[in-house]
């Protein structure tokens, strides 16, 4: 019973663990700020690993260690603080590309003692890899007592150094090419999930319900995968120019019932109301059906995502001049006219929505791609407290006789 019980127990932590690396993991998705990411993970070294004290070496292009983060109570005064690559633990590890566990640090030939801190008694540090590249190290240490760090520690901070490698890639990538990072960390997240679960699932003292709790993870973080390499692909092609658009005879009013007749279920779901205004009647027009279907999906499904129970989405539709012009609007919490301008710019998320919102990013850049590939044009107002309204139109061509 006593093993069972020290089974059980190694599995709740390790459980606890994962959430927590998830949880920092999934931060890479609303922010490409390396610095507050940096320092999450140091702090969650030093607390997973039982150490006083946690930090993030990067290698400088200069073939120098520095210091890009630490936690402890001599975090300040590491600060942009090098460490010579031929005399120090930390380029060891990256020289001989391992990690590196020394109980006794004062006595080890290898370190290198920085005099404005207390004396370092025991380290952990694994290198930082970015495929086979390796970047910086990361370190977990005692500064009061010896400490014996365990397999289960080297794990832990392995995954970590792992993230903080990704971190540190996406903030370095995006300087150059925002499209690459973020493709990067974006589908980073569900694969860790996914390679997280599957080994526990080999634990056998699993239970059923944590086994099936397990599987379902896995289960979506795999769909989600795949959602993301859809959008990815789609979004290239379209930004390529390679999409052909069907041009073929469009009854606007009848795409937008089909469109509601879709999401109703879900918004019934929600507590949440629907209406449909066609303001005038609407001329026939060309394009391609599916992509039309696609833009109002999109719009009616953020409006949900963005909506609270009770809320009411409309979509309404006439014509102006020489356009069609559809709308949908919402009653939710609105959105700041500061973030208004990067709606429709790549992976842009409202902030504080991260946790509630689900979603790539890329939903609203694809409907801008397909609608401005109809000739048409798309746009947002909103006012804080009042909701918000996506607009697009399609120009009124008649098909050919």
């Amino acid at each position: 019973m006593k093993t069972k019980e020290k089974s059980r127990e190694s599995l709740e932590r390790s459980i606890a663990s994962l959430e927590q690396l998830i949880s920092i993991s999934r931060r890479l998705n609303s922010t490409l700020e390396m610095r507050p990411l940096l320092q999450q993970i140091v702090e969650s070294a030093r607390e997973l690993t039982n150490a006083d004290g946690a930090s993030i070496l990067l290698l400088e292009s200069d073939n120098t260690l520095r210091f890009a983060a630490a936690s402890g109570p001599d975090a300040q005064l590491l600060e942009i603080t090098e460490v010579p690559m031929d005399s120090s633990l930390a380029g060891w590890v990256v020289r001989n590309r391992e990690m590196i566990i020394v109980e006794d640090v004062l006595s080890d030939p290898r370190h290198y003692a920085i005099q404005t801190i207390d004396p370092t008694q025991s380290l952990l540090a694994v290198p930082m890899f970015f495929g086979e590249q390796i970047i910086g190290v990361l370190e977990s240490v005692t500064t009061k007592t010896r400490h014996s760090f365990t397999r289960e520690d080297i794990e832990t901070l392995e995954t970590l150094a792992s993230i903080a490698a990704v971190a540190v890639q996406n903030a370095r990538l995006f300087e150059q090419s925002d499209w690459v990072a973020e493709v990067v960390h974006e589908i980073r997240t569900p694969l860790t999930a996914i390679l997280s679960y599957a080994d526990l699932l080999q634990c056998s003292d699993l239970d059923e319900t944590t086994r099936l709790q397990f599987l379902a993870i896995i289960q979506q973080e795999t769909q989600r995968v795949n959602n993301l390499a859809t959008q990815f692909l789609d979004l290239a092609r379209l930004e390529s120019g390679r999409v052909r658009m069907a041009k073929v005879p469009l009854n606007v009013a009848d795409m937008i019932a089909r469109a509601a007749n879709i999401i109703r279920p879900t918004l019934q779901d929600s507590g949440q109301h629907l209406e449909i205004r066609i303001l005038t009647e609407l001329p026939q027009t060309l394009g391609d059906d599916q992509r039309i279907h696609q833009v109002l999906l999109n719009l009616l499904s953020n409006a949900a995502k963005y909506s609270d129970p009770g809320d009411t989405i409309t979509i309404t539709a006439r014509v102006e001049g020489q356009s069609i012009i559809v709308a949908v609007s919402d009653t939710g919490p609105g959105i700041p006219p500061e973030q208004l301008p990067r709606l429709f710019h790549k992976f842009s998320r409202l902030p504080g929505k991260e946790r509630k919102v689900g979603g790539t990013g890329l939903g609203l850049v694809i409907a801008r791609q397909i609608i401005e590939a109809h000739k048409g044009q798309i746009w947002a107002e909103s006012e804080v407290g009042k909701g918000s309204t996506f607009y697009f139109t399609l120009p009124i061509v008649a098909p050919a006789m």
